[in-house]
């Protein structure tokens, strides 16, 4: 066999090679269904900082970054709504962000703590809490207490006043 014989098979086994090939692996392909291999998603989860209330009876699980809070408790007074005399009072309990300093404070998670009766005398505009013209926004209640958000809390636009505000839009609040 000459040279020029030699180059003319050497381009037809290539030939029939590059044509055999394909329709090798198609047939492979047809005959062994692909393994797929299903991918769990793993839920990314956020760690989560709890305050419990046991004295009223709450839980407010807080985002990890709020590990080493305070609790800062203080009171609410209801006015009478014919002569604005102080008739009511109770807990007013907030949850203070670890990077508070007196120098830079930050937005606190304020909880106001009303008897079922204190609620419903709200309601009803015979008593009403501070000088907004808007009542405190209920969160939760259990069997013997509702648990609100006082008016305009967040109006000094303190730092972090938009992550309380997220916070408090996923639900965090539950009665015990």
């Amino acid at each position: 066999m000459n040279k020029k014989n030699k180059r003319v098979a050497a381009l037809l086994l290539l030939a029939a090679v590059a044509v055999s090939v394909p329709a090798i692996v198609n047939a492979n392909r047809a005959n062994h269904a692909e393994e797929v291999v299903p991918v769990v998603a793993q839920a990314h989860q956020v760690e989560q900082t709890v305050y419990e209330n046991t004295q009223y009876g709450f839980r407010f699980t807080l985002p990890d970054s709020w590990k080493g809070y305070t609790i800062v408790t203080d009171k609410w007074e209801g006015h009478d709504a014919t002569d604005g005399k102080v008739i009511e009072s109770g807990a007013s309990i907030s949850i203070r962000h670890p990077e508070w300093t007196a120098d830079k404070p930050r937005q606190d998670v304020p909880i106001y703590v009303f008897t079922i009766d204190q609620w419903n005398a709200i309601q009803q505009e015979k008593m009403f809490i501070g000088a907004a013209p808007m009542r405190p926004s209920e969160l939760t209640r259990n069997d013997k207490y509702v648990f609100a958000l006082p008016a305009r809390y967040n109006f000094a636009y303190l730092d972090g006043y938009q992550e309380v505000e997220d916070i408090l839009k996923g639900n965090p609040i539950q009665p015990l």
